[in-house]
């Protein structure tokens, strides 16, 4: 386990129309942050959970460090990146160049954020992996500078429940192979599960499954019309099946009852990524 990698910190769907996007990710319940500008140019509207968070993002205007977002979405909306949880992004950077990683210089950025006495800048600073050392998408580590203007009472609490992340699943081909690219991220052994492989992160753990696998154990789901291998599924709990899945018809949409007793939302419904409530 790497000293400055600590998990993950949230996870990033990138879209082509942000307001499409949190209008349908408020209807299926979640609370949605207001909108933030990043010094980089691009915008995004946050669910925020426990100690983990669903970011939606859009690219307006491009930076070298958002081109990624802008090629992805070539192919539509979908699951763009996983973020590490750092303490020190100086750190992680150094653990990763030293593995033979290849980060980027780590950067620094900011958003305005309306608090009590007027508006504050939220701060970060980040490294990004190369997008072949990570197969399926983009990992890069954030550090939150100002922890307490993102993570804020009023933004947790959620109609449909949602606590947190329990795992993220990336489709592939060959499973090994993808698994041990996020071995080597994360300095981790991985664990045999039934679809595949599940890769410890220190918090939130990556579950690597084939199309077949996943398939089997969520029947009828439309995973991902992304090319393999690919960011899939969010996993997110929820205290109350029930309640989750009620919040979701209200809300117009037409959630599944998974055989594991899971409440499910195909990509086609949730803006290109997969999405279980258990």
């Amino acid at each position: 386990m790497r000293k400055h990698i600590l998990g993950i910190d949230h996870v990033v769907i990138a879209t082509r129309d942000l307001d499409a996007a949190r209008d349908s990710f408020a209807r299926m319940g979640f609370t949605l942050t207001p909108r933030g500008i990043h010094t980089l140019g691009s915008e995004n509207h946050c669910v925020m959970l426990g100690g983990d968070y669903l970011e939606l993002l859009a690219v307006p205007r491009t930076h070298p460090a958002t081109q990624y977002y802008a090629d992805f979405l070539a192919a539509g909306d979908g699951l763009a990146a996983i973020v590490a949880k750092t303490d020190s992004a100086r750190g992680a950077y150094t653990e990763w160049l030293w593995s033979g990683l290849a980060p980027s210089d780590v950067m620094a950025f900011s958003r305005p954020v309306a608090a009590a006495g007027g508006t504050r800048d939220a701060a970060f600073r980040i490294t990004q992996l190369p997008t072949d050392r990570s197969p399926g998408g983009r990992v890069f580590c954030c550090e939150h500078l100002t922890p307490e203007l993102v993570w804020r009472r009023e933004w947790q609490t959620h109609a449909n429940g949602a606590t947190g992340l329990a795992a993220v699943a990336i489709v592939a081909a060959d499973v090994g192979e993808v698994a041990r690219c996020y071995e080597r991220i994360f300095d981790t052994r991985a664990e045999r599960i039934p679809e595949g492989l599940l890769v410890p992160t220190g918090g939130t753990p990556i579950a690597v499954a084939t199309e077949r696998a996943l398939a089997k154990r969520f029947p009828g789901l439309w995973i991902t019309g992304r090319a393999y291998p690919a960011y899939a599924a969010l996993f997110l709990r929820v205290p109350d099946r029930g309640r989750a899945e009620a919040v979701l018809r209200q809300g117009g949409f037409d959630p599944q009852r998974m055989p594991d007793g899971s409440v499910a939302l195909g990509a086609d419904q949730a803006h290109g990524v997969a999405l279980l409530f258990g």
